[in-house]
């Protein structure tokens, strides 16, 4: 579960590294974000002499949660990190590669090219 104030890591090489959640973007008063789920952040952390920049506001993608996740199958998902990947207007990823696992889901909320960069898909 992601809420405001929540530190993700980066999980592309669009140029950040670390971003802060500010708002959970859907409904109203929505309180968490979870696997899916588009947030708008800042960034906190950034490599150098990439084309974004510290502190500045964008939106993402959350693609891995440490709350987990529960199918109608099942099958639980965990993740030891909370993960995001940088998206622009359109919901096209800003890098041109994800690392780590990807949970199946994503796909069928047509986050089709996060799904397609990701090396692996749980």
């Amino acid at each position: 579960m992601i809420q405001s104030q929540t530190y993700l890591n980066v999980a592309d090489n669009s140029g950040a590294r670390e971003l802060m959640c500010i708002r959970v973007l859907g409904t109203n008063n929505r309180k968490y974000a979870h696997i899916g789920d588009v947030i708008i952040a800042v960034i906190k952390e950034v490599i150098p002499s990439m084309p974004l920049e510290k502190s500045e506001v964008v939106r993402a993608v959350v693609i891995r949660t440490c709350k987990e996740l529960k199918r109608d199958n099942g099958m639980i998902i965990r993740s030891d990190d909370n993960a995001a990947v940088v998206i622009d207007q359109k919901g096209n990823p800003k890098g041109t590669r994800v690392f780590g696992s990807v949970a199946r889901e994503l796909r069928q909320l047509n986050f089709t090219k996060i799904v397609s960069l990701a090396p692996e898909v749980l």
